[in-house]
């Protein structure tokens, strides 16, 4: 079985779409909805990365970080500040546009990786790893349906005006 594999790769993508959630309510604490709501949709994808870890021991992936979707010192330091100084290069509108964007592609992948374990857990019969993708996969939904519609009420306001 690789099921093992299945939840290593849905673990990176979780972390990852964790990770870019901080960075884009970091990167606009201005905006009170996409700091706030951000930093609650990351807390979702950090609490599926430990799940995911947890449940992983069970599939022969037992060194998985449960904390992989937080951030961590001197790397996230660099690469926040980076992020910071090419803000100011373009225009913060667009760079949200840029930010929502890329949130959204993160999470349409992890929605699809949450579909092709609970079809692979429906299939094996594995109860406890389908009901992992039936609790986590609609908050994975959520993000992206957050993300779609503040990239379509920013596109009106941003490349209209």
């Amino acid at each position: 079985m690789k099921i093992g594999l299945a939840l290593e790769e849905l673990h990176r993508s979780e972390a990852e779409l964790a990770r870019e959630l901080l960075k884009v309510s970091e990167r606009h604490k201005v905006d009170h909805e996409i700091y706030h709501l951000g930093l609650d949709l990351a807390r979702w994808s950090q609490q599926h990365v430990r799940d995911i870890a947890e449940i992983a021991k069970d599939y022969g992936q037992g060194g998985l970080d449960p904390e992989a979707g937080i951030k961590h010192g001197p790397v996230d330091a660099v690469r926040e500040k980076g992020s910071e100084l090419m803000g100011r290069m373009g225009s913060p509108a667009l760079l949200l546009l840029r930010d929502l964007r890329e949130v959204y592609i993160k999470a349409a992948g992890v929605s699809v990786d949450w579909e092709l374990l609970a079809q692979a857990a429906q299939g094996i019969k594995h109860r406890d790893l389908l009901g992992l993708a039936e609790r986590c996969h609609p908050e994975t939904l959520r993000q992206m349906r957050w993300a779609n519609g503040k990239l379509k009420e920013s596109a009106t306001q941003i490349l209209v005006t």
